[in-house]
């Protein structure tokens, strides 16, 4: 493991726009579904706060739902909209700036990774761009209309203003997972002939918020290859086609991309050395957060096998760093299972690092 004076840019400070990072130590989103109809707690609020009192440059939250019926399919995940939920993330975000953190909501909807009869809305049906099942490709339902992909659309935007409203740092929209937005970008998912559908570019459409928050409010924008059903599943077979991908997003205002991957050490495309994260910088040039089983032996699936992970030598991770392949590195379980796992590997206390356990994920540590 790498000493603390061996770090590099991990604990450097970075600019987002008007914003900066005391260092680039991400908290990568987790789904927790801690929040009893959909209402994040001062138990939620608290759970951000350790991280942010140990250093974590920002913090993005758990997925949170926009205000659509078939957004989610379990009653304890936040909620983004209706008083009393906004009134729990402002609380939060108190609580973050007090430690001295930086946070941002990641705004979410699920589409037709939702079960039929799913709560807390069982009467909804999923929804997604022509109503078929992330995982079988049958349909579920009937591609979405018109009226209800502004009614989505509108949501997120509705999201995003109250998200700088009550005081949040930016938001990051989640287009990743085969989640709806992704499942907009996927063909497998998205068979429409209308303007939302065809090629890979035509497919990008879907995503926008930036009218609803100005030109300076950081807008990250998180995506994968990967998809929760098919963990081979390509968007892009090639830089050629990551960078007609890419283009359309940034244009439409995105500021950082968040490029998930299940191992963040593999490279992306054959022939080159970069990791997703490093082709998206590339191809794009605005700043990239990296994410992959950050600081544990064993990659993030395991976690759904009930199997452990100890922690892992970084050296990887800060040799990629201090050759600018990516600006950021968004931690997911280390973090979970140990809040002050930033401040720990800034002093070099590697020693008392925690492994993670299946555990972990039954309570707000």
């Amino acid at each position: 493991m790498q000493p603390a004076s061996k770090l590099g840019p991990l604990f450097e400070s970075f600019k987002l726009g008007t914003l900066k990072l005391k260092n680039r130590v991400v908290m990568a989103p987790m789904t927790r579904a801690f929040s009893p109809g959909g209402v994040p707690d001062p138990d939620v609020a608290a759970y951000y706060r350790r991280r942010a009192e140990n250093g974590v440059g920002l913090i993005i939250t758990e997925g949170t739902l926009i205000n659509d019926p078939a957004a989610t399919n379990n009653p304890n995940i936040p909620n983004f909209h209706g008083d009393e939920a906004l009134k729990g993330w402002a609380n939060v975000v108190a609580e973050v700036h007090e430690a001295g953190g930086l946070i941002m909501p990641q705004l979410w909807h699920i589409g037709t990774d939702r079960k039929v009869g799913a709560v807390p809305n069982p009467e909804e049906l999923p929804i997604g761009p022509s109503g078929l099942d992330l995982a079988t490709g049958e349909k579920v339902n009937e591609p979405m209309s018109q009226e209800r992909i502004d009614s989505v659309v509108a949501a997120y935007a509705q999201a995003a203003a109250d998200a700088k409203r009550i005081g949040f740092d930016g938001i990051e929209l989640h287009g990743a997972h085969g989640y709806l937005i992704d499942q907009f970008y996927w063909e497998k998912t998205n068979q429409r002939t209308d303007s939302y559908g065809g090629d890979l570019v035509k497919r990008t459409r879907f995503a926008a918020c930036r009218r609803a928050v100005g030109p300076d409010f950081p807008i990250l924008l998180r995506i994968s290859q990967w998809k929760s059903s098919d963990y081979e599943a390509k968007l892009a077979t090639n830089p050629d086609e990551l960078a007609k991908f890419l283009a359309p997003l940034v244009e439409a205002g995105v500021d950082v991309f968040h490029c998930s991957t299940r191992r963040f050490w593999e490279p992306e495309f054959a022939g080159s050395h970069l990791n997703f994260a490093g082709w998206v910088k590339k191809l794009t040039g605005k700043p990239t957060i990296t994410v992959g089983s950050v600081g544990l032996d064993n990659e993030f699936l395991s976690s759904f096998r009930g199997g452990n992970a100890g922690t892992a030598n970084i050296d990887t991770l800060t040799d990629k760093l201090n050759d600018r392949e990516f600006d950021l590195v968004a931690v997911g379980r280390a973090l979970l299972v140990d809040p002050a796992w930033a401040a720990k590997v800034r002093d070099g206390r590697f020693d008392e690092l925690k492994p993670f356990i299946p555990e972990a994920l039954r309570s707000l540590s």
